[in-house]
């Protein structure tokens, strides 16, 4: 059987679609790899690749795009909604088919040296590669940004895995590492007052004594094609099977309502997980006995 691993890195770049589509290029052109998904949204100014392939394959393309972006994007003259503190922001490592979590620590390790070494952009290993408690959630790691990243760095317990204590002058710096799947989930309302997202965002993540294995943060977003501006509640669901996506849309519901305001979409950005919208089905559809291993058509064809 074929070894897979899955990677999904996150540029920050939503906007310039031939920045865009070089960088998409990097993954399109090396041989073993298998492009899935992008997906970019202007208002984070950020992009999402989804790519998979056996190590040595996923190795060269994550390389690659990184030297690739960090020539194109300057966050010198990056704006954007989602927090970010890397042209290529992060790069997680999935364990898909014939391969484990050790498999893909080990990748991200050598990933890391690689791309300090051959892109000069200083790395954090994060999650499951964490070399420190404190460096497993991304939150952690970007905080203070691109902007204060440089003074961060020279802090005592802030030294990169990879790159010594610097940034690179315009492509700062990044998270590399090995973690489950996560179904990244938007929740788009009905109205353009941010605080109120912002307000939702707190009650349901989990550092702040929501839902467990739930990242959430508000945002303002403005459609690409009206202009309308609206408020967004941005997810990062991190194990659906311990908080389903549907408990999520329903606690929203009913802190929304509060203020007079409705969910008027949801959308899930990149790939997710079958189980994960099953299990909505399931939940709305209020199915009985419903056996996800027997009733799903594709699990017996796949």
């Amino acid at each position: 059987m074929a070894q897979i691993i899955e990677s999904i890195p996150n540029i920050s770049n939503g906007r310039d679609k031939e920045v865009i589509e070089a960088c998409v290029d990097q993954i399109r052109n090396t041989p073993g790899c298998t492009l899935l998904d992008y997906s970019s949204d202007e208002s984070h100014n950020r992009s999402v690749i989804t790519y998979i392939g056996n190590a040595e394959a996923v190795e060269e393309a994550s390389v690659k795009l990184v030297k690739k972006a960090a020539e194109l994007i300057d966050l010198n003259h990056h704006t954007g909604e989602h927090p970010r503190m890397g042209a290529v922001d992060v790069m997680p490592f999935l364990p898909i088919k014939d391969c484990t979590t050790e498999d893909c620590i080990e990748l991200s390790k050598k990933v890391g040296a690689r791309i300090a070494e051959e892109a000069g952009v200083p790395v954090f290993l994060y999650e499951q590669s964490a070399t420190r408690p404190e460096r497993q959630n991304l939150v952690t790691i970007r905080k203070g940004q691109f902007e204060g990243m440089a003074e961060k760095v020279q802090q005592p317990d802030w030294e990169p895995d990879f790159g010594g204590r610097r940034i690179h002058p315009t492509a700062g710096v990044m998270a590399v590492g090995a973690r489950p799947p996560l179904v990244a989930f938007n929740l788009d309302l009905d109205t353009e007052d941010v605080q109120i997202a912002k307000n939702i965002a707190k009650i349901i993540r989990e550092k702040d004594g929501g839902f467990k294995c739930v990242k959430s943060m508000g945002f303002e977003i403005e459609d690409e094609e009206t202009g309308k501006k609206y408020a967004q509640v941005s997810c990062n669901m991190t194990n659906y099977q311990q908080t389903p996506l549907y408990r999520v849309v329903e606690t929203v519901k009913t802190e929304a309502a509060r203020y007079g305001v409705h969910i008027m979409k949801c959308e899930i950005v990149g790939l997710c997980p079958m189980k994960a919208l099953t299990d909505c089905a399931e939940y709305y559809m209020q199915l009985n006995d419903f056996d996800f291993e027997k009733q799903v058509l594709e699990n017996h064809i796949i």
